[in-house]
């Protein structure tokens, strides 16, 4: 039995790096230790514990998640400090020598923070509770809600791809989730809280029911029953896991909405076999061409990493000729950053940084070139607007069903409500339509 009374009237903090995943369980660990006594520090207060949720995705992520730990330890003198996440699940070690870490926790012992924390004062100044990937077995669900309208159910965790470039799989474990039926009882929690909007979200969403004999199929259609969700969004999903059924279900569906995340990474089959991704371009063109069919409004965004080790000028340009293309909405550019332990460091071929900029530079452009594009395609459309509650000079902003940003005069009575519109023309900045 933990003994939580020491926890009484203690003030906590926290720091969140990276995806939408980690900020999610964040918000899990957070309710965790506010239910055994803690009390979440105020904006200027200094807490007794600290917890920062660290990202690793690239080696700047490495850097800023330091830059992040070491200004919590200044910020909060005398605090416990407390570092998870993927980059404490791969490098430990690093992180530990960093003068005032006093616990570092990986990927199976982040949930377990309450036991920790009760030991302290117990054990030596610094430690590390690590599990090899090959052990990291338990799901830990979460249903929370974001800094916005929306709540972020966690459905499925850890990767099985191995992607040559990636460094995922180590950090978070081999794939897994709870059942369809544990997962709804999240969403009507959710629900029984007024949410209005949902995003499914996972490290590999496609793969959910690995675990469990079911498939992510399944799962929607199970959410599809729960009454008081207005709105679902899928979050990224593999292009060769996006099935014709999940794309049919979801034109068809009132509260599955037309907006899909779909990593490519590459649009050169040569790259994409350096990746080791699990399909060629021509696969993901097909999934354009049918949601497209079925959903011609829908919002799609693309993953796409320029720069990695092998991508020639050639193979960049058929990728970004096939980009260009695609009837899709936006990219999200990454470069490439070279991960310990992974196979995309045996690759010969290097980009110079300089190089990788400007690739970069090129992809961003024609995403802007694509979005507003597809923005124009909207106007003088009806919509249904989500309105969010951040206020900003006057004016508020909502997402419609298919992802728009829509910009209009304040109103906190529309907070957190949907109403019907007439898509405008964009503001003035280009980044957002108006209302008819």
């Amino acid at each position: 039995m933990i003994d939580t009374s020491v926890f009484k009237d203690k003030k906590v903090a926290f720091h969140t790096l990276g995806c939408k995943l980690n900020f999610a369980e964040t918000t899990t660990i957070g309710k965790m230790l506010v239910e055994n006594g803690f009390k979440v520090a105020e904006k200027d207060e200094v807490a007794d514990v600290c917890v920062i949720n660290t990202c690793s995705v690239t080696e700047v992520a490495d850097r800023k998640d330091r830059q992040a730990i070491k200004q919590m330890i200044a910020k909060h003198p005398g605090a416990y400090i407390v570092v998870t996440g993927c980059y404490a699940q791969l490098q430990p070690d690093t992180i530990a020598k960093i003068e005032g870490v006093d616990l570092v926790l990986g990927a199976q012992d982040k949930f377990d923070i309450v036991q920790h924390l009760s030991q302290i004062g117990k054990c030596e100044p610094t430690r590390i509770c690590h599990t090899k990937r090959s052990e990291i077995s338990t799901f830990f669900p979460s249903c929370t809600r974001g800094d916005r309208t929306r709540y972020w159910l966690k459905v499925q965790d850890g990767c099985d791809n191995f992607c040559s470039y990636c460094t995922v799989p180590i950090a978070r474990g081999k794939s897994r989730n709870a059942s369809v039926a544990d997962t709804v009882k999240q969403a009507e929690f959710a629900a029984s809280e007024g949410a209005k909007e949902v995003v499914i979200s996972g490290v590999n969403i496609g793969d959910f029911g690995k675990s469990t004999g079911e498939t992510f199929y399944d799962l929607i259609q199970a959410l599809d029953r729960v009454e008081g969700i207005e709105r679902y969004r899928i979050s990224s999903i593999e292009p060769d896991l996006l099935t014709d059924e999940i794309i049919a279900f979801t034109a068809q569906s009132k509260r599955f909405l037309p907006h899909f995340h779909i990593p490519l990474q590459s649009g050169c089959d040569e790259v994409l076999a350096l990746m080791k991704r699990h399909y060629q371009r021509e696969l993901f063109a097909e999934k354009i061409r049918k949601v497209k069919a079925l959903m011609p409004d829908a919002f799609i965004g693309v993953d796409v990493i320029v720069g990695t080790n092998g991508e020639t000028s050639d193979y960049f340009l058929s990728s970004y000729e096939f980009l260009k293309s695609l009837d899709v909405t936006q990219l999200h550019v990454f470069s490439y950053s070279e991960r310990p332990n992974t196979q995309a460091l045996k690759i010969e071929g290097r980009v110079h940084p300089d190089e990788k900029k400007r690739r970069s530079e090129l992809l961003h452009q024609l995403s802007e070139e694509k979005r507003l594009a597809f923005y124009r395609s909207q106007v003088g459309k009806p919509a249904k607007v989500l309105w969010e509650e951040k206020r900003t000079k006057g004016t508020m902003r909502g997402f419609t069903e298919n992802y728009i940003v829509v910009e209009r005069k304040y109103d906190k009575d529309l907070v957190n409500c949907v109403t019907e519109v007439v898509l405008g023309d964009l503001n003035s900045d280009g980044s957002a339509l108006t209302i008819r």
